[in-house]
């Protein structure tokens, strides 16, 4: 499947901390093949997140020269349609999503990509759409991104690490 994604920090993070590089070498080779393929690539808050979160895996894809998605007025106005469509109001985040997330799942709308992501699926939406999630943000009938799950995509791609 050669179509790009964009990845959220949740899942790279998950993915270093659950397939440790020295015990998973031929996983980040594939993953570090699809870096330079440019079919994995990050928006620059998620990378952001990356750092503060796990410095060793922010090298590693800094080493594995990752592409970053700026932020362009695209994204910020898509992600204030989405905000908006949350009923977020300034700075007053509910229990789901928040601006970084937000400025992810934008990015993915408007380079029309597959998000990657490991936050927690909610199937059944909260009432309070500001408590949602990103994979229930992504689903929502006004957004419509794609996602997957680190896992999920790993199995999709029927791809063998020996």
């Amino acid at each position: 499947n050669s179509t790009m994604q964009v990845f959220d920090a949740s899942s790279i993070i998950y993915a270093w901390d659950n397939y440790p590089l020295q015990q998973f070498p031929g996983l980040w080779d594939w993953i570090g093949e699809r870096i330079n393929d440019t079919t994995i690539m990050m928006p620059s808050v998620a990378l952001g997140e990356v750092l503060v979160n796990s410095p060793d895996c922010w090298q590693w894809l800094r080493d594995a020269d990752l592409q970053i998605y700026e932020i362009n007025n695209a994204i910020l106005q898509e992600s204030l349609r989405i905000k908006d469509l949350l009923g977020i109001v300034g700075d007053k985040y509910g229990g789901g999503v928040g601006e970084n997330d937000i400025l992810i799942i934008a990015t993915a709308y408007v380079a029309r990509k597959e998000l990657v992501t490991d936050e927690g699926w909610q199937p059944i939406p909260p009432k309070k759409l500001e408590n949602c999630r990103m994979p229930a943000v992504c689903s929502l009938q006004t957004v419509q991104v794609q996602w997957v799950s680190f896992l999920n995509y790993i199995k999709r791609s029927e791809a063998i690490f020996r």
